[in-house]
Order: C-alpha cells, then structure tokens, then sequence
C-alpha cells in the first residue's frame, strides 16, 4: 500500500513538474536562452518563435523568426535579425538581459539584433526584480511581447513588422514626425533578407497608402475619405470570411489595424517580393498551400502607378480594365496608345480659358499631387478652385469629425494639368464596404468649353436617371437648383440602365408586383 501511494505521489510530482514546464514554453526569462534547435511555442500552439535556415544557404545562415507551428509548410511571419543573419557554426543565442532587453548574438559576442526597449523602467530598479518576472512571452496571436517584471509592456514585435501582417497588427504613420512602419518584402522566395518592394502609409499631403519599388511608387490606394472600416467577405468551403480593415485617426497618427471574424482560417497580409500585396488563407481542405484571397495590389497593369500617364485614367467599369482619357483630353500619341503603349498619357484638346465649368465624374479615385486646403467647405472649395485659373479639378470629402486636428473637411485641389497622375474610375459594384463615408469619390475636372451653367444641367441630370426612384429629385428640387444654380448638389449614384447592377435593386424588382393587362382585336374581312 505504501509503495503504491509511492507511486501516486512521484506521478503527481512528474505531473506538476510536466504542467510547470509546458507552462513556460511560451516565454523566455532570464538565464534561459534560446539556442538553435530549440522553440518557444505559444500557450494555443498556433506559433513557434526560434531559429530557422532557409534550405539554399552556404554556408548555412540561421535566422530568428516566428512561424505557424500547425502548418506544416515552413511560413515565417515575422523575422528579427533579417539583414544580420548567423551562421550556423557561430553558435548564435538569444537572451533575456537583466535590463529586460532582448539580445541576439554570437559566440564570439558580436550582438545581430537587439530590442529597443523605450519604455523600460530605470536599470538599477530593473535590475532588482528582473529575477522575479521579467519575461519574453510568445502570444497565440503571433505576437511576441516582452514584459518588464511589474508587468508593463516593453516592446512587441507587432510594432515592428517584417513582411507580414497578422490579424491584430496594424501599419501607422505619425503626423508631427511622419515616422511609421511599413512592410518590407523578403528578397526572394528563400531569402528574407529586406527585399526591394515595401508598403506604408503616407501623410505628407492626406492619409492614403502606396506600394514602393525602392523609392519609386508601385500602386497607390485611395486617398481616405474618412471612412473608419472597410469591409470585405469572401467564401471558402461554404464558410463566410469578413475582413476588417479598420482606419484609426489620432491627433499625433493615423492606423491602419488588420481583423478577421471570429474562427476563420489563417490569414495573412503578405508583401510579396514579387511586388504585390497580397491577402492569402491557409485551408487544409483544400490544398496544402497559402490561396490568394480577393485582395492583390496592383492587381491590373493601369492600376500601377502612372500606367496611364498624364490625365489618363484606368477604367474598372471595363471588363478588362484600361487606359482612357479623362473628359476633354486625348492621347498625345495616337498610335502608341492604340498599341497599348499609354505612357506619353493624354493632352488638352482645346485650350482651358479661366470661365471654364467643371465636370462631376462619380466613383472615381481620385488623382495623386494634389494640395490640400483646410477648413472649407463644399461650396468654398469649389470657389476656391474656379477662382484660380490654374486649378484644374477639385475634390472633397466631409471626415465625420475624425481628424487629426480638428478640421473635419478635405478639399483637394489639382494646379495644372501634369499633377493629374494616377486617376482611375473605379467599379460600380463595390468589392468591399465602408463605415463612416464612401471611399470612391467625385473629381470636378475642368473642361474646356464647359459652362457652369451645362456641369450644372448635366450633374441635375444625372441626379434625375438614379436607379433607385427614391434617389431621385422633386421637379420643384429640379427647378429650385437650376434657377439659383446650386453648387452643393448630392453626388450621384449610378444612373439606370448601368452595365453592372446593384444587387439590392435587383431585389427591389424582384419584389415588385405587377400586372398584365391584355386586349382582343377583331379583324374585319369582307366574304
């Protein structure tokens, strides 16, 4: 009896001992380095942070990552020494100091990478009580933390991302200091080494994002309207996706945070050395590779930056989209832009004299150089724009009041013909939603021979052909607006009749119910 209740004792103390140590696989303390061959896994099991060789290196270089540990194919999501590798033979460690930094080195002690831990306490406190909870923990969201021992967070590698985003990150830009992170591809499939393509936010002019070749743009996104989340939904094996990407504005910087629904695969935001950006799911069911899901920037050649050239624009409203010139210009090369060749862009057709109305052209992303003026509103920014003979296209969007310094107006001016670069007119049938404003916008482009009085007809017009009857104006509205020629008219929907229709109108019609009438005609012959 005695030896059993032996053996029940020493299986409890084994089973502690077991629950102890599987306990502190998730982190790194002090005393415990990490060396090659071994890993911190986190406390769900989804990701591993150790050291890992791409399969082509001579001699072999180690680097210090974290990975998926369920996938079975090797993907690294975030990488810390990438452009000081190790090599195998140097012994390289990593360690958890005393002053709660986290140091990667040789044998030789030549340091590859370290932490840079701002908010650390003073070190003579932390040296007190490093002992006592300092750690480097290892979160099931792939998000490695570093804690001091009174439990403030240090550092993360969320605020340093490689090539990747993971649901829960997000890419930042300072207004005061135009600091921010940014994604940096690898340099090839097996070199993650910083590659040449990157993608950032920018907030010199306004928020809007641009894939980079080195320092020459690749793509550029809208410019923000003042939407605060953008929503995409995707299917895979009958099971709904939602993608959030949702826009945080501050006084000192504006976020971009990456989130999925609840219980869906895994999911990344990828900066391919290719020079796309890509949102790829893993689905085992399917195939043992990462799927390319909705979302691949530039996804067409004129949507690359500049594609189209000067005042051209790429129309997704084509089944294949394609270069077009914006109203009132033509190719300044016919026959290069005929053969597909549109890099000389377009020209004025007639000269622009300063009495020149503008154009309304809905849904349409709207061009890069522009200038912003602040604290206006609709009707002071399209005066500001006619007033001065030089601007040629204005645009405007209303921020909900979420902005940086408390103006919640965007007036965007274009001075001169050869800042409009980049434009596109974008797809009726959004691919994703917004909360908070509309993404695509109205440009007013300056046309020659274009009163105010027709931009004016034509926008009532266009107002007047809305699919949606409810949309449309009252003929005493009609009347109203012309007779005092109004400026701050709504921006228009997509008139009836449009090649690509609206899913919810195409339910209202289903819905309708109509009658049939029917009538007999008697034909009279004679015998």
């Amino acid at each position: 009896m005695a030896f059993v209740s032996s053996i029940s004792v020493c299986t409890m103390a084994l089973l502690l001992l077991a629950a102890l140590c599987a306990n502190s696989d998730d982190r790194l303390v002090p005393g415990k380095p990490l060396l090659p061959g071994t890993t911190i896994v986190s406390d769900g099991g989804d990701f591993a942070f150790g050291f890992f060789s791409p399969s082509n290196s001579t001699p072999e270089k180690l680097y210090l990552g974290i990975w998926y540990n369920k996938i079975p194919r090797l993907t690294v999501v975030w990488v810390a020494n990438r452009a000081t590798p190790a090599i195998s033979s140097s012994a390289p460690s990593l360690v958890l100091t005393n002053t709660s930094h986290l140091v990667l080195s040789d044998v030789k002690g030549r340091v590859l990478w370290t932490t840079k831990a701002t908010k650390a306490a003073s070190s003579s406190k932390l040296l007190k009580l490093s002992t006592t909870g300092s750690a480097a923990v290892l979160m099931n969201t792939g998000n490695l933390i570093l804690r001091s021992p009174n439990g403030t967070m240090l550092w993360q590698s969320f605020d340093h991302p490689t090539d990747t985003l993971l649901p829960g990150m997000k890419i930042w830009r300072s207004y005061k200091t135009d600091d921010g992170n940014r994604l940096v591809s690898w340099k090839s499939l097996e070199d993650p080494s910083p590659g040449t393509f990157s993608y950032s936010g920018e907030t010199k002019l306004f928020p809007q994002s641009f894939i980079w070749n080195g320092s020459h743009p690749v793509w550029r996104s809208q410019v923000w309207t003042g939407y605060t989340i953008s929503t995409s939904q995707y299917y895979q094996l009958n099971t709904s996706i939602v993608v959030y990407l949702a826009c945080v504005d501050t006084v000192d910087k504006i976020s971009m945070v990456f989130t999925v629904s609840d219980g869906a695969l895994p999911m990344r935001i990828v900066m391919g050395y290719s020079g796309r950006l890509e949102l790829r799911v893993w689905n085992n069911r399917v195939s043992s590779e990462w799927a390319m899901l909705g979302m691949s920037r530039p996804d067409y050649d004129c949507s690359r930056y500049g594609y189209c050239g000067l005042s051209g624009y790429c129309d997704y409203t084509d089944a294949t989209p394609t270069c077009k010139c914006l109203d009132g210009f033509q190719p300044v090369d016919k026959e290069e832009w005929s053969n597909a060749r549109f890099s000389q862009g377009c020209q004025r057709k007639e000269p622009l004299r300063c009495s020149d109305g503008f154009l309304a052209l809905p849904d349409m992303k709207v061009p890069d150089n522009f200038v912003r003026i602040g604290r206006k509103t609709f009707k002071e920014c399209a005066a500001e724009c006619s007033g001065n003979c030089s601007c040629v296209a204005y645009a405007y969007a209303s921020l909900n009041g979420s902005t940086s310094n408390g103006d919640a107006t965007r007036c965007l001016l274009w001075i001169g013909d050869h800042q409009l670069v980049d434009t596109q007119k974008m797809m009726a049938v959004h691919p994703y939603s917004t909360a908070g404003a509309e993404s695509q916008e109205t440009l007013y482009l300056r046309v020659a021979g274009m009163s105010d009085e027709a931009s004016l007809c034509i926008h009532m017009g266009l107002l007047c052909v809305q699919e949606n009857p409810d949309d449309r104006p009252l003929t005493s509205s009609v009347v109203f607006n012309l007779e005092n020629r109004s400026t701050t008219l709504p921006t228009p929907n997509h008139p009836a009749y449009f090649v690509q229709r609206n899913s919810d109108m195409e339910q209202m019609r289903e819905d309708i119910v109509n009658s049939k009438n029917t009538m007999s005609l008697t034909v009279m012959e004679g015998r």
